[in-house]
């Protein structure tokens, strides 16, 4: 250990660091969870003898001991300087050798300086209610937990008492859950927190929704017989599809569903973000497909819906279905080049879109090109081509290259 003579600012920060890496840890060993928890700073690690005060110097000791005797007259109530004896030039005294504190003390000394972003009154309540709600109380949930609004916090403690009543919620969709103060997409946000405070995962008991798909048929046989284009389809329903295609086209703007060109065998189908991908990967009638096929916006998120479906689609169905391969088409780089002139670098609301640092381990070569040039973190052209922009009649050419380019 090299011997060092701590500063009291320098002990503050080191407090500091100790207070926002053990608060947590400190507040519920007050209310019996974990060993007790105090916080302290060697003040002068390595330094227990004369001869080292000699190597180090007696002028900068006497400096460090004035330092910590003006340090003694201000320090707020709670913080205990430890003393320890060492003999200097031949003679023995007690100098400062450990600064100690108790939570309080030691966020009343640190906010000092610079106020922490810690409420530990606030704390304190948040963690005896969780306690008494039940909750599965640890250091980890109640940083969580302290995080939250005011308002999440509560919907939080009313959620663990909800679920104590309630030992199963599949009467219930996510959306549905009766819970005060609980808004319908609550869950969406604080779903992963509820399931480590209430040691039980609500989003696996509620009630699933059937997955319902709008689809567009694009066959021009089917166009001339008369009957319906668009449609939908239900999971579980006794409703089937007008026609089992060989192709099916997943997009994600209902524009391009919706007015998509005739191609024989085809069915378009409006796809739901990254959330839908093993919802459409388990409809049989997709699977069951010679072809399936993305076409998505050329930006982060497109490519991490492509990743998500394609991997999704690599694992056998719930019935056994086999896996299946997925093509993407107007995704690549050569794409990417192709339509520069649509990119753009904000989103609807004007705001700038943001790099990506996901890994998409299931695209292609060409797409993963693609992926980094509008997802870097450093300066790009442009970060995304919307789906919208690219002519129909250009994807309906690509699509009917793919029997020709993909194996089913």
């Amino acid at each position: 250990m090299t011997p060092r003579l701590i500063t009291p600012a320098d002990a503050v920060e080191s407090l500091r660091r100790k207070v926002h890496q053990k608060w947590a840890d400190a507040v519920c060993a007050d209310l019996g969870v974990g060993g007790s928890v105090t916080f302290s700073v060697p003040l002068r690690p390595g330094v227990s003898t004369g001869s080292t005060i000699a190597r180090i110097g007696h002028a900068a000791w006497h400096e460090w001991h004035m330092s910590w005797r003006e340090f003694a007259d201000r320090y707020p109530m709670g913080v205990l300087i430890v003393r320890k004896p060492v003999s200097v030039q031949g003679v023995t005294d007690d100098y400062p050798a450990t600064l100690v504190a108790d939570l309080n003390a030691a966020v009343a000394l640190v906010s000092e300086t610079e106020p922490l972003a810690l409420d530990v009154t606030r704390a304190r309540e948040l963690a005896s209610s969780l306690q008494s709600t039940g909750a599965l109380l640890s250091p980890a949930t109640l940083r969580a937990v302290h995080q939250l609004e005011d308002d999440d916090a509560e919907v939080l403690l009313n959620a663990v008492t909800w679920l104590r009543r309630h030992p199963n919620a599949g009467a219930w969709t996510a959306r549905q859950l009766p819970v005060p103060g609980m808004h319908t997409k609550w869950l969406d946000t604080h779903g992963a927190l509820l399931r480590d405070v209430a040691g039980r995962d609500v989003r696996d008991e509620v009630r699933s929704r059937p997955a319902v798909l709008h689809l567009t048929y694009v066959d021009p046989d089917h166009a001339t017989s008369g009957r319906r284009r668009h449609d939908a389809w239900t999971t579980g329903d006794t409703h089937d599809i007008a026609y089992r295609p060989r192709i099916v086209l997943v997009v994600e703007n209902r524009d391009s569903r919706l007015w998509f060109p005739p191609v024989p065998d085809t069915i378009v189908v409006e796809g739901g973000g990254k959330a839908a991908a093993a919802l459409l990967a388990n409809v049989p009638w997709i699977r069951a497909a010679d072809h399936i096929v993305y076409w998505g916006d050329i930006d982060a998120d497109g490519y991490a819906i492509l990743d998500r479906f394609r991997a999704a689609l690599a694992e056998p169905a719930p019935d056994n279905a086999p896996p299946k391969p997925v093509t993407s088409i107007l995704m690549d780089a050569t794409d990417l080049h192709h339509y520069a002139e649509h990119g753009v670098n904000h989103d609807k609301a004007g705001r700038p879109i943001k790099p990506s640092s996901a890994i998409l381990p299931h695209l292609t070569e060409a797409e993963a090109t693609a992926y980094a040039t509008v997802a870097t973190a450093s300066p790009t052209p442009f970060r995304r081509i919307e789906q919208e922009t690219i002519p129909l009649t250009h994807a309906a050419t690509r699509l009917l290259d793919v029997p020709a380019s993909s194996h089913p």
